[in-house]
């Protein structure tokens, strides 16, 4: 007998090897007919699969949970929640399966396909093919037709599972020779595998996916084709990558589509150039930044405003160098750890005469963190020193793989707002809420107040942390208390996504259009000032030695990134504390240059960026060529404006203003600089997505 205990806490007896499914039944019809999938002690499970599953010994299930007096009646108890198109988990499920029917209508309609990955994303999902015939975007309705016949057909996900040497032999009666690989490479460890069929298609997966096609309906879509290499390895073979994305209401799609175009608009890429604000040369190297000159004074204006924040609240700049001896990052943990994701280490040993291996290593600095912490380690430290507070704007640089990189949100390169706190316990509080803070003022400053703050903890099951989990335990309690004393807006746990060194809080910021970015972040790191790791001390007040706890922070994050952001949310119309150009004066006529030259010395002389446009064209032309490069003022002068002293002002959003004396209008301007107003009007609109952090674990 099995007992499944519902998520009301009522209880239902069933037979062994009953599903997901049976138990909708016997709840209700419209409850089986909605269900897709289901949770089983807290584990995603098939609706079609047995709740309990037999074991070897010829007893069954999970028996951990199950009551004293369950288990004296000879019966298990299992906790079920059923997973209808409402849930959460629900529409990755159907992507999933969605990824599966794409990859069953292009194997329909081209020969010869190499099945490589269709896993999901946190916005739809996507295939990676090995094809000779290149596709394109006048392939996607002969695709999308065939899906459609592959969901009306409402064929069911059948899954099976194998021995390991039947996986092989069934790869390779298939004709997927990446699939034998991966079994045999990537899988080296499992003793069986699971494929799923529907209709003529069998795919190695691990799943889960809704009980068939039907319910997958008729809001998909395919959305493009890239280039992509197998098991991101450039030396290896060349796949096509196939994106798609699908809803359980066409509704929503509509708006994601009204949302994609939305984004189109607004690519940094495109608006970077055509505004020039950076640019990226193949010949110094991919994922390297150039910054031009007006990218370059949004970075200053931001480093500047930055800068006054930081010495108003305590902080000291430091510099430190741009690459360091391996065994820096041994002792922090970012080498081995971020070995993958680092440049390969620089050997001097050929240089100092020495064999490979014997002389010195360095790495391109991966992390500001370790160079502030020897900083620290300069010196003695008393109990009156701290908080110790280190800011830096340092560049890092990490490897990313090619088919990873965009423009400034994905680089090779980055500057960090870092800075790091060396503090008391009793100081943390104060201190991780100072830094918090901290971040809130500067994303008001730009207007970005619609932000969620995720709480980043370690996953118990996971093995990429560092330190004791008592030390981890305290640390998430102290962090956790500090942000609930600041109510602050939307605030979740989410396990598994802290640092390796310590749990951290993540501002998750929406655009205009809806997009959500990670941006600012504050991390508690108990572990790096430890013994175990650099040995950080200070004396205390009983003239005995106390490690310091340290902090991590960057309002911003990465520069580059953080740009990129700030060009797609303001379209490139940046407010007029931050705009690369604040003001254009437009003479009426040629008579009015000298008086125009005089206005234009006048602003520069108070601090604007302002440049004059005195050609002979009409004003019209002047004023849409102003709009075009979004200047947030102009300034027209004729000849009644040079005889009285006036400027007639056009704002790009409102128009034209009218005439005032100069004086009144530079402190008009001087006034909106001064409180940093955003007045951009926000486009835009659709729901938004879920922050995109790439393909899942899945076969």
């Amino acid at each position: 007998m099995l007992i499944v205990i519902l998520p009301d806490d009522s209880r239902r007896e069933f037979d062994d090897g009953v599903s997901a499914y049976d138990v909708a039944a016997g709840i209700s019809g419209g409850l089986a007919r909605a269900a897709i999938a289901a949770e089983v002690d807290g584990e995603l499970r098939d609706l079609h699969a047995p709740l309990v599953v037999a074991e070897a010994n010829g007893t069954s299930g999970k028996t951990a949970g199950t009551s004293p007096a369950a288990r004296s009646a000879g019966a298990r108890e299992v906790n079920v929640r059923v997973i209808t198109k409402k849930d959460p988990e629900a529409l990755g499920i159907m992507r999933h399966s969605a990824a599966h029917v794409m990859a069953q209508a292009v194997m329909r309609l081209h020969q010869g396909v190499g099945l490589a990955f269709g896993p999901t994303t946190a916005t739809g999902f996507y295939y990676d093919f090995q094809l000779d015939k290149p596709l394109s975007e006048e392939d996607f309705p002969a695709i999308e037709a065939e899906m459609a016949k592959i969901v009306a057909a409402d064929e069911r996900f059948e899954r099976m599972i194998v021995p390991r040497a039947k996986a092989v032999e069934m790869c390779r009666e298939l004709g997927q020779k990446l699939k034998v690989e991966h079994i045999e490479t990537g899988l080296a460890g499992e003793e069986t595998l699971s494929f799923y069929r529907q209709g003529e298609f069998l795919d190695l997966c691990r799943g889960k996916h809704i009980p068939s096609t039907g319910h997958i309906g008729k809001a998909f879509k395919l959305l493009s084709v890239a280039g992509a290499y197998w098991k991101g390895d450039a030396s290896r073979d060349q796949l096509q990558r196939l994106y798609a994305t699908a809803y359980f209401d066409k509704k929503e799609l509509t708006d994601y589509l009204t949302q994609l175009e939305e984004a189109k608009r607004r690519d940094h890429r495109v608006l970077g150039k055509q505004l020039e604000l950076f640019t990226i040369s193949q010949t110094v190297g991919s994922g390297l930044i150039l910054w031009l000159p007006k990218g370059a004074v949004i970075r200053q204006t931001l480093e500047d405003y930055l800068k006054v924040e930081l010495r108003r609240r305590g902080y000291d700049a430091v510099y430190t160098p741009n690459i360091g001896k391996i065994e820096l990052y041994q002792i922090s943990g970012h080498f081995p750890y971020y070995s993958d994701s680092q440049f390969p280490p620089i050997d001097l040993s050929e240089r100092e005469g020495q064999k490979p291996g014997e002389g010195e290593r360095y790495l391109l600095k991966p992390m500001n963190c370790p160079h502030h912490i020897m900083i620290y380690k300069s010196k003695p430290r008393s109990y009156r020193d701290l908080p110790v507070r280190l800011a830096e704007f340092g560049t890092v640089y990490r490897f990313e793989q090619s088919g990873e990189l965009n423009g400034m949100t994905r680089v090779r390169g980055f500057c960090q707002d870092d800075a790091h706190i060396f503090c008391t316990e009793e100081q943390v509080a104060d201190e991780f809420r100072g830094c918090l803070e901290m971040t809130q003022t500067v994303l008001k400053s730009l207007g970005m107040n619609n932000y969620r703050v995720r709480l980043g903890f370690r996953d118990p099951n996971g093995d990429k942390y560092v330190g004791k989990p008592e030390v981890w335990d305290r640390a998430e309690a102290s962090l956790k208390a500090v942000c609930e004393s600041m109510n602050l807006p939307d605030m979740s746990v989410e396990a598994g996504e802290a640092a390796f060194y310590g749990p951290k809080a993540d501002f998750v910021v929406t655009d205009c259009i809806g997009r959500e970015w990670q941006l600012g972040t504050v991390q508690l790191d108990y572990n790096l000032p430890s013994k175990e790791r650099f040995g950080l001390e200070y004396t205390g007040a009983d003239n005995a030695p106390h490690q310091p706890v340290m902090i991590h922070r960057a309002p911003l994050g990465s520069m580059e990134r953080f740009v990129g952001v700030l060009i797609e949310h303001f379209a490139g119309a940046f407010p007029l504390w931050l705009a690369p150009e604040q003001a254009r004066v437009l003479t009426v006529s040629e008579k009015s240059e000298e008086y125009g030259r005089e206005v234009e010395q006048k602003l520069k002389e108070a601090g604007f960026r302002v440049t004059g446009d005195y050609r002979g064209s009409k004003l019209g032309a002047k004023i849409r060529e102003a709009q075009l490069g979004l200047i947030p003022y102009m300034l027209v002068v004729g000849e009644k404006d040079a005889a009285e002293g006036t400027v007639t002002v056009r704002d790009r959003l409102e128009g034209d203003i009218g005439a005032m004396p100069l004086a009144e209008a530079m402190a008009k301007l001087q006034a909106e600089v001064a409180a940093k107003t955003v007045r951009q009007v926000a486009d835009g609109g659709a729901p938004p997505p879920p922050i995109d952090r790439g393909p899942k674990n899945e076969y």
